[in-house]
């Protein structure tokens, strides 16, 4: 693979906006790590992706690699800006996709939504990872869906 097979292009759309398609290929990739990869079962379908932007990073054969959900203030997180449902195919992880998709999501965030704290819930494996993005941990660890999980700030 080259560098310019490697370029995501990136689209935001509204729930309503998503082709069947594209809300197929998303539950599917959801699904694929959330529920098979990490062995966890859990209703993935919470009723929220109505209220939220979906950034989706497809490749240059229009294949769905890279995926948030992205909250405006109090949609998720009282008095935060939230984004979730982070995932990066796993094929595709070795090619950093994983820090793109989270600085586009945060850029995505506070141009769209106005610069405001973003809150997550990470898995607590993953902490290195969003600390690299200006998140800080806070509050006590929590067990979700059976994976210990962290509530993480980024400030503006």
């Amino acid at each position: 693979m080259n560098n310019t097979e490697r370029v995501l292009h990136w689209e935001l759309k509204t729930f309503d906006q998503l082709s069947n398609e594209e809300l197929y290929e998303l539950i599917a990739l959801r699904n694929q790590v959330f529920v098979v990869e990490q062995k966890c079962v859990y209703q993935d379908l919470d009723f929220k992706d109505q209220q939220a932007l979906h950034l989706l990073g497809k490749n240059e054969a229009g294949k769905l690699i890279a995926y948030t959900r992205l909250f405006d203030v109090n949609q998720y997180y009282e008095g935060y800006l939230a984004i979730g449902r982070v995932i990066t195919h796993k094929d595709f992880r070795k090619y950093g996709y994983g820090i793109e998709l989270m600085k586009k999501s945060i850029e995505l965030c506070y141009t769209t939504f106005g610069e405001m704290a973003i809150k997550i819930g990470a898995q607590k494996y993953l902490t290195k990872f969003y600390g690299l993005l200006g998140f800080k941990e806070i509050g006590e660890d929590y067990i979700e869906d059976g994976i210990p999980h962290c509530i993480m700030i980024r400030d503006v």
